[in-house]
């Protein structure tokens, strides 16, 4: 049965690292002033650790400003939407072969000096996917609204539901996957607000998923997928979601992503 861990875990040691061929996937809309700075925060945390930021079809100078500084940048045409620019990261990843990545957004919410509490599980052969969950930390932090942090718990609830174990945060997107993890999400990823549904698809798939604590910063630049008008219908639809994709057949058999 997959856990769920809440108390801090140490950073993983660099040497098991080295080993391994690693990937920063950070999506980024409209993030020109915010991605400079978590591209150097990826570097400080681990300076061999590769970046692609997956620029979803921003009006601004985001994709140029990521290429000036000497990392992958894949332009998407238009907006996809943020399970659009973060399944196309992943096909980077597994079709690159990466053994690990880990997925940092580019509003700067994510710190990446916690990628070692988000880290170990995976290295250790504990979790195939680990979440950083705002829910599970015991202190501060930036927290979003009070409404939308009812709104997270109520979907919580009802996915630890779904899958029979406790998950405390469902949209967060900083995370950490090993090559099951990396090939389940390159095949099928959810679109439009994908964390929460495809939390239920690891379930389906038997992947094991764990969650740590983190805490997280206010957004530095670009703006919300989800505006406070949209929270009602942001709610339906991926409850509704939930519901259909306990009838969905799996596109990618849990076998195939050996």
């Amino acid at each position: 049965m997959p856990e769920t861990v809440t108390t801090p875990l140490h950073a993983p040691a660099p040497s098991i690292l080295s080993e391994l061929r690693r990937l920063a996937i950070v999506p980024a809309l409209n993030e020109e002033r915010t991605v400079p700075l978590v591209i150097g925060e990826l570097r400080s945390f681990d300076a061999g650790l590769d970046i692609v930021v997956v620029d979803d079809g921003s009006t601004d100078r985001t994709a140029d400003v990521a290429a000036a500084l000497g990392v992958y940048v894949l332009r998407l045409p238009f907006n996809l939407g943020i399970g659009g620019a973060v399944q196309t990261g992943f096909r980077f990843a597994h079709e690159r072969d990466y053994d690990i990545v880990v997925r940092v957004d580019g509003d700067g919410q994510h710190d990446p000096s916690q990628l070692g509490l988000i880290l170990e599980p995976v290295l250790v052969g504990r979790a195939d996917i680990v979440v950083g969950s705002r829910f599970a930390a015991e202190e501060g932090g930036y927290r979003s609204s009070r409404s939308r942090r009812v709104g997270i718990r109520i979907l919580a609830a009802v996915v630890s539901r779904v899958v029979g174990q406790r998950v405390t945060d469902t949209t967060s997107g900083f995370q950490a996957l090993n090559r099951q993890g990396i090939a389940l999400f390159a095949g099928d990823y959810p679109h439009d607000y994908p964390e929460v549904e495809a939390t239920v698809m690891v379930f389906r798939h038997r992947l094991r998923l764990v969650e740590v604590p983190v805490t997280m910063r206010e957004r530095g630049g670009g703006s919300s997928s989800i505006t406070a008008l949209r929270s009602i219908y942001y709610m339906v639809k991926v409850l509704l979601a939930i519901f259909v994709g306990l009838f969905r057949r799996n596109v990618l058999p849990h076998e195939d992503a050996q």
